[in-house]
C-alpha cells in the first residue's frame, strides 16, 4: 500500500475447526474514531468465514459512548465497508436508517431493566465511587482493588458506577484456555458513571438477543471476552456461554505499535482518499485464514479460497 507498511505479530494461522457449521457473527464498529487497517483485517476475516459457510452476518453500530460519537464517522464506516467490498445481512444500511431504526442509545430504559433484573438479590453487583486515577494509586496494573465492594452505597449518576461482583475463584474457559477472571480483570463496570451501560453490558445483551454465535476478535480482547461470558453465566444466559470465539493477532503499524482510531498512514479513510489500497489488509487476512495469499487481492478471492 502507498506509503503504508502493516505487520503481523503472530504469523501462526488461526483453527477454523471452532467454527459452527451456520455461523451467525456481527461487525461492530464503534464510531468515535475512523476505522484502520487492524479493523479492516478483522472484519475482512469475520466477513470471509461467514460467507464461506452459508452463514449470517449482523452489522452493528456500538454508539453507546455518546461523549466520544462523531457523525463524520459513523459515515466514514459505511464507507469504508463498501471499499473493502463487505456486506451484511441485518443492520442498517446506512446513517439515516442507523439512526432512526439501529441506534443503540433507543435501548438505553432496556439495558437498565435487565440490569436491575440481575440484582434483585443484591449480590451481583455493588456501587462504586472509584476513578480511575484513585484506582491507579493503588493498583498499578489497574485492576479493581474491592474498594467499594461492601461499601453499601446507592447510584447516583455523574458520581457511582456499577460494578459486578467477580468471586474469586471465578476461573473461565475461553477456547479451553482457563482465565484466572478474578485477579487479571476483577469486578468491571456494567453502568458508567455518566448514566450509560457499559460496552460489557450492551455488547453482552446485544449479541445474545442476535443469536451470535461466533465472534472473531484480536488477542488484545481476551480478557473481555472471559468477562462477559462471565456476566452470561451471571444472567442465565445459554446462547453466549455457547459462543465460539477466535482471537487473532494483532496488526502492528511501522514500529510495531498497536494501531489506534486516529487519522494518519493506517486510516481507511486516508488510504482511501490519498489513492491508495487494502490490499495487504486482505494479504494478511488471508495469512491469518492459513491461505497462500500471493494471488488475493479482494474480499471475494478470500471467500473463494476459503471454499475450494
Amino acid at each position: 500500500m502507498q506509503g503504508t507498511s502493516i505487520t503481523f505479530e503472530n504469523n501462526l494461522p488461526l483453527c477454523l475447526s471452532n467454527v459452527p457449521i451456520n455461523p451467525v457473527s456481527r461487525l461492530a464498529p464503534t464510531p468515535s474514531g475512523f476505522l484502520h487497517l487492524g479493523n479492516a483485517v478483522n472484519f475482512l476475516v469475520t466477513w470471509a468465514i461467514v460467507r464461506s459457510r452459508k452463514g449470517r452476518l449482523h452489522l452493528r453500530i456500538d454508539d453507546m459512548d455518546g461523549i466520544r460519537f462523531r457523525p463524520d464517522v459513523l459515515e466514514d464506516i459505511f464507507t469504508s465497508l463498501d471499499w473493502l467490498g463487505l456486506d451484511w445481512d441485518t443492520g442498517p444500511a446506512g446513517p439515516d436508517d442507523f439512526y432512526q431504526n439501529y441506534s443503540l442509545h433507543k435501548k438505553k430504559e432496556y439495558y437498565r431493566d435487565r440490569l436491575q433484573a440481575l440484582d434483585k438479590t443484591g449480590q451481583n453487583t455493588f456501587v462504586c465511587r472509584c476513578s480511575r486515577a484513585s484506582i491507579k494509586k493503588v493498583s498499578p496494573n489497574g485492576l479493581y482493588p474491592g474498594t467499594c465492594r461492601n461499601a453499601g452505597l446507592a447510584f447516583e449518576p455523574g458520581l457511582h458506577a456499577v460494578r459486578l461482583r467477580v468471586k474469586n475463584d471465578a476461573c473461565i474457559q475461553v477456547n479451553n484456555q482457563p482465565i484466572d477472571l478474578a485477579n487479571t480483570f476483577g469486578d468491571f463496570v456494567l453502568w458508567r458513571k455518566d448514566d450509560q451501560p457499559s460496552y460489557h453490558l450492551a455488547s453482552l445483551l446485544e449479541d445474545e438477543e442476535g443469536g451470535i454465535n461466533f465472534i472473531v476478535r484480536g488477542r488484545d480482547l481476551l480478557l473481555s471476552t472471559a468477562a462477559q461470558i462471565y456476566l452470561a453465566q451471571c444472567f442465565g444466559f445459554s446462547s453466549f456461554p455457547a459462543c465460539r470465539f477466535i482471537h487473532h493477532g494483532l496488526v502492528l503499524g511501522n514500529n510495531g505499535e498497536k494501531l489506534s482510531k486516529s487519522r494518519g498512514a493506517h486510516a481507511l479513510k486516508d488510504l482511501r482518499q490519498s489513492g491508495g489500497s487494502f490490499t495487504n489488509a486482505v494479504k494478511t487476512a488471508a495469512w491469518v485464514l492459513g491461505l497462500k495469499h500471493n494471488t488475493i487481492l479482494t474480499a471475494q478471492d478470500l471467500k473463494k479460497a476459503l471454499n475450494s
